[in-house]
């Protein structure tokens, strides 16, 4: 898969696929929600304030469809307590963030009485369509984890490496982040990279190739890789970047989100029972209906 437009070309007409969104009063949030239903990806059971929701579903011109299930929750915390029991009971397959802070709904999926927490470390990866670049790139973990162990970033490698194949990436090249390609031991980030890359060279971590530490130039481009005299196969032409802290990835995603035009994206959670639909709130639709449609796609890879 070389572009995000191409997760719109999946069979279509799977209604059968639910997704509980948590706080869809929100524009940009609704605008995807339908474009996916009338794409014919899923039906989608909606936990928030019904007189908001049929507010905002008027001024976009929209009609709620009689396959929608609309649940009232005025308050966000019950809203995303009621759309994570509808997947951890059965009654939906696909979890989805409205309008609503990122910590409220992912304590809520950490519940330990309800929530779709499994054994798997949970993680959150970014798919990009960078203008500059001919390929996806993909991104984690700048949502979930704030300073991830070592073999935390094991388990969000070994993640982002399924979701890879699920798009087409069947032995994707992952690069190690860093600010520089050395290791130094007065920078933690190198000393993380160097601990990771021994794993893979141990066969601890497989379907890939990994090499770290890289700065991001150093990762993205072959000519910067060829002028640092970087000769791994991974230098500049990484299809993973795997990130020390949750500030790069965050910080290096709103940098391309904000600085470059003509950026898509797609960003999702795998790791617990059920995908996560997890975007900014500042995103686009678009880029709410693209993660809305890989969500689709990893529920149908079991992911």
């Amino acid at each position: 898969m070389k572009s995000l437009k191409e997760l719109l070309n999946n069979k279509r007409k799977l209604l059968n696929i639910r997704v509980a969104v948590a706080c869809p009063e929100d524009e940009e949030v609704l605008n995807a929600i339908f474009e996916a239903y009338e794409l014919g990806f899923c039906i989608f059971y909606l936990f928030g304030d019904i007189d908001k929701i049929k507010q905002l579903t008027n001024k976009i011109g929209k009609k709620l469809p009689n396959e929608f299930v609309v649940i009232e929750a005025k308050e966000p915390v019950l809203a995303c307590q009621l759309a994570v029991k509808a997947i951890s009971e059965g009654q939906a397959d696909i979890l989805m963030k409205g309008l609503v802070d990122t910590s409220l709904i992912m304590k809520e999926v950490l519940n330990k009485e309800y929530g779709i927490r499994t054994n798997q470390v949970i993680s959150h990866v970014m798919i990009c369509e960078l203008p500059r670049l001919k390929r996806l790139i993909l991104l984690s973990d700048s949502a979930m984890i704030i300073d991830p162990t070592v073999l935390q970033m094991k388990e969000i490698t070994i993640n982002a490496i399924s979701l890879a194949k699920s798009i087409g990436i069947i032995k994707p090249k992952i690069a190690v982040i860093s600010a520089i390609e050395k290791v130094n031991e007065k920078m933690p980030s190198t000393l993380k990279a160097k601990e990771l890359n021994e794993m893979w060279e141990h066969g601890e971590i497989t379907d890939c190739e990994l090499y770290g530490p890289l700065a991001v130039d150093g990762a993205l481009s072959i000519e910067a890789a060829k002028t640092k005299n970087i000769t791994n196969p991974v230098a500049g032409n990484a299809d993973i970047l795997i990130v020390p802290y949750i500030e790069v990835g965050n910080a290096l995603y709103k940098g391309w989100m904000f600085g470059c035009d003509g950026l898509r994206s797609a960003g999702i959670v795998i790791g617990a029972k059920a995908p996560i639909v997890l975007t900014s709130r500042a995103d686009s639709h678009e880029s709410k209906l693209y993660s809305i449609a890989l969500a689709v796609r990893c529920f149908n890879h079991n992911l």
